[in-house]
C-alpha cells in the first residue's frame, strides 16, 4: 500500500541534490553528474518509502529519460555541425571577417544583437550559440574582452530570440501548458522581453565601453590570429552564405534535427570542396572534433572544439536530469511541493512570485528546461482560472524561469551546454547573464502593480453543462 507523499518527503531530494551540488561546485570540482545521481538515489529512496515497488521507479526514469530523447539527437548533431563549420572554413571566416570590421567599443551590444536576431531566426538558443556564439568568443578573445563577459552576452541574445520566435520547442510548449494561443502567449511576453533585453544592451554597452578602456585593444594579437585563420584555411566571404541558408530552413519551417542534419552535412561537403578536407579526415572530424596546430595557441584553443563526443557529458547531464524529474513527477513529489506554495497565494503579486519561484524550484531540482515549464504549467493553470487571471499570464512566467531563468542554475542542462561549447564555466557568465536576470524580474514587478497582468473570466464546465440543461 502507497503511502501519503507529504511535503517533508517531496523536499529531500531536492535537498540533497542542493546539497550535493554545492558541495561539488566549491569544493569537490568535481561537475554536477554526482550530485544529480545523489539526486537520483534520494528520490528513488523516498519513492521506495512511500511503497513504489522498484520496477515502477525503473520506468518513472525510463519515462522521464524518453523525453530527452529529441533533445539527444539535437546536440549529437549539434556537436557535429560545430565540427564540420569549423573544418569547412565557415566559422573561421565569420571569425576573421568579424575581427576586421567590428568596433570594439561596441561589440559586447552587439554580440547580444546579432545573437538574438539568429536566434529569433533560427528558433533554437542551442544552435545559436554552437555557431555564431564560437565565433564571437573567439572574435571577443582577440579584442581582449573577458570570456565570461562575451559568453553572458551571447546567452542573453540567444534566449532573447528563443523566447520570442514561434519556432522555438519552449515557445509553442509553455502555451501548450498554460491552455492558451501561441500567438497570444508570444504577444504577451513582449511586455517583459523588449524591456529586459533593451536594459540588458544597455548594460552590456556600459560594460564593454568600460572594458575597452580599461585596456588597450590588442592589434597584433588580432593580425597573428587573422594570420593563422589564413594559414589554415580558404577564407571566403561566400562561406557566410552558410549561416544564411540555416536561417531559410528554419524559417521555412523545417524541422529542427532535418535541417540541423542538413547544414552539419553540407559544412562536410564544404570542407572537401573548399578546403580540400578527404572524407576520412572529415569523419573523425564530426565524431572527434575539429583538431589543428598552427604554431599559434590562441588559434588552436579557438578551432579545436566541436564532434559528436564532445556532446556526451552534455547529454549525460540530461539524461540524469530527466531521470530524477520523471521520478519527482510521477510521485507526485513536484506536485506537493508547487501546491504548497499555492497555499499561500492572496494576491495577483503573490501568484505570479509563486509561479516564477516554483518554475525555479523545479528547474533547480531537474536542470531540464522543458519540466521546469510543463510542471508548473500544469499546476497552476487551475489557480489562474479560479483568480479570473488569463493563462497567457501563466505561460509568459514558466517560460521568463524555465526558459530563460533556468541558465540562472549552474548545473542545468543550457547552462551546461553553453559552458562546454563557448568554453567558459558557468561561474563566469552567470554575473553576465543580465537578460537572464531581469525577465523574472520584470514579471514579479508587473505581479505586484498589476501592469500587463490581464484578467479574464473562465466559466466552469458545470455552468456550461447546466446552461446546456436548461436550454434544451
Amino acid at each position: 500500500m502507497k503511502k501519503e507523499m507529504t511535503f517533508t518527503l517531496s523536499i529531500i531530494p531536492i535537498l540533497a541534490l542542493l546539497i550535493a551540488a554545492a558541495s561539488s561546485i566549491f569544493i569537490w570540482k568535481a561537475g554536477m553528474h554526482i550530485p544529480l545521481l545523489v539526486g537520483v538515489f534520494a528520490a528513488a529512496v523516498i519513492a521506495k518509502i512511500c511503497g513504489w515497488s522498484w520496477e515502477k521507479i525503473e520506468k518513472m526514469m525510463v519515462n522521464g529519460v524518453s523525453r530527452a530523447l529529441p533533445a539527444v539527437f539535437i546536440l549529437l548533431i549539434i556537436g557535429i555541425i560545430v565540427g564540420t563549420w569549423i573544418a569547412s572554413g565557415v566559422i573561421p571566416t565569420m571569425i576573421y571577417y568579424g575581427l576586421s570590421i567590428i568596433e570594439p567599443s561596441l561589440f559586447i551590444p552587439l554580440v547580444a544583437l546579432i545573437t538574438g536576431i539568429v536566434s529569433i531566426t533560427l528558433g533554437s538558443s542551442f544552435t545559436s550559440i554552437a555557431t555564431i556564439g564560437i565565433a564571437f568568443m573567439a572574435i571577443g578573445e582577440g579584442l581582449g574582452f573577458a570570456p565570461g563577459l562575451v559568453a553572458g552576452a551571447v546567452i542573453s541574445g540567444a534566449y532573447f530570440g528563443d523566447k520570442l520566435s514561434p519556432l522555438s520547442d519552449t515557445t509553442n510548449i509553455a502555451p501548450a501548458m498554460a491552455e492558451t494561443d501561441l500567438f497570444s502567449h508570444i504577444k504577451h511576453m513582449l511586455w517583459d522581453t523588449i524591456p529586459a533585453f533593451v536594459i540588458a544592451i544597455i548594460l552590456y554597452w556600459v560594460v564593454g565601453l568600460s572594458g575597452v578602456t580599461a585596456h588597450t585593444v590588442d592589434t597584433v594579437g588580432i593580425d597573428l590570429i587573422k594570420t593563422g585563420l589564413e594559414n589554415v584555411f580558404t577564407i571566403h566571404p561566400l562561406l557566410l552564405l552558410m549561416p544564411i541558408f540555416t536561417i531559410i530552413l528554419m524559417m521555412m519551417r523545417v524541422p529542427a534535427i532535418p535541417a540541423l542534419t542538413i547544414v552539419g552535412l553540407l559544412g562536410a561537403v564544404l570542407a572537401v570542396v573548399v578546403q580540400g578536407s578527404s572524407i576520412s579526415s572529415i569523419a573523425q572530424v564530426m565524431t572527434s572534433g575539429f583538431s589543428v596546430d598552427s604554431g599559434i595557441a590562441t588559434v588552436d584553443s579557438l578551432l579545436n572544439k566541436g564532434g559528436l563526443l564532445s556532446m556526451l557529458g552534455t547529454i549525460g547531464l540530461l539524461v540524469i536530469a530527466t531521470a530524477l524529474g520523471g521520478i519527482l513527477e510521477e510521485t507526485g513529489a513536484f506536485e506537493v511541493v508547487t501546491r504548497k506554495m499555492i497555499a499561500g497565494v492572496r494576491s495577483t503579486g503573490t501568484l505570479i512570485s509563486t509561479t516564477i519561484l516554483s518554475t525555479f524550484v523545479v528547474a533547480f531540482a531537474s536542470g531540464a528546461q522543458f519540466l521546469a515549464i510543463i510542471l508548473p504549467a500544469r499546476t497552476f493553470v487551475h489557480t489562474y482560472k479560479e483568480m479570473g487571471i488569463d493563462t497567457k499570464n501563466l505561460s509568459r512566467c514558466v517560460e521568463a524561469a524555465g526558459t530563460v531563468g533556468i541558465n540562472l542554475v549552474p548545473w542545468s542542462v543550457p547552462a551546461i551546454f553553453a559552458a562546454s561549447t563557448l568554453g567558459v564555466s558557468p561561474g563566469q557568465f552567470i554575473p553576465y547573464a543580465f537578460f537572464a536576470f531581469l525577465v523574472p524580474l520584470i514579471n514579479i514587478v508587473f505581479g505586484f502593480t498589476g501592469w500587463t497582468i490581464t484578467k479574464k473570466i473562465y466559466r466552469r464546465k458545470e455552468e456550461i453543462k447546466t446552461e446546456g440543461a436548461i436550454s434544451l
